[in-house]
């Protein structure tokens, strides 16, 4: 009998701790294009929502309250640190920025899928306190192209310097994630994280109670 077949492909489903509800996490090095392939992502599959998350940096042009970020008060987000209310929580930039345990929660019970765009450090938090998240990392074709797209932001050369010495730590973090995405083409890069979403929705272990059904 196949190992995955009757009586033991049920206790192993039984033993998992995974829902059917489960979250994404995107990260990257500052000028990867991060944002640009989740933003198109989402157009692509809406019925995963996007956790917004908080932070204590003033808003930049043209981002809105409750969609970009939260933007709330130092004293404010270190209370809700105090209170538990962060599934992880990280300083980047000399600012705080964090996730809504009570968010992840809420669309775990109910079966729902999240997408999180997290610094290294807060996904790795997010990976020992959540089983069952997927957690992909972006990469530019090579560190030229990266400098190359810096250097297109205008910003002085010693931040460039700052966000490209940040890069390189951030890059040695991906040897723990589950997926790795290089954006040469942006539109390859859209599609690949797409073809991710689709497949881990149909891993077994999220289809628990469904296939119960046919097991009994």
């Amino acid at each position: 009998m196949n190992r995955w077949s009757g009586h033991n492909f049920k206790v192993a489903m039984d033993e998992s701790k995974a829902t059917a509800g489960f979250f994404i996490v995107v990260s990257a090095p500052s000028g990867t294009g991060k944002t640009s392939i989740c933003r198109e992502f989402m157009k692509l599959c809406p019925d995963i929502r996007f956790s917004v998350s908080y932070t204590t940096r003033p808003p930049r042009p043209g981002e809105k309250e409750g969609v970009d970020y939260h933007f709330i008060s130092e004293s404010s987000f270190k209370e809700k640190i105090e209170g538990g209310g962060f599934a992880e929580w990280t300083e980047n930039y000399g600012h705080l920025y964090g996730t809504s345990s009570r968010i992840i929660d809420h669309f775990i019970r109910r079966g729902g899928h999240l997408l999180l765009d997290l610094e290294p450090g807060g996904a790795k938090a997010l990976k020992m306190n959540y089983p069952g998240g997927v957690f992909i990392f972006v990469l530019p074709p090579s560190l030229d192209d990266l400098k190359n797209r810096l250097n297109r932001r205008g910003e002085t050369p010693e931040v460039i310097q700052k966000r490209l010495n940040n890069a390189m730590d951030e890059i040695k973090e991906v040897i723990w994630y589950d997926y790795v995405i290089i954006n040469e083409k942006i539109d390859d890069a859209i599609d690949c994280l797409r073809s991710i979403y689709i497949a881990e929705k149909s891993r077994k272990e999220r289809l628990r109670d469904r296939l119960e059904v046919f097991l009994q």
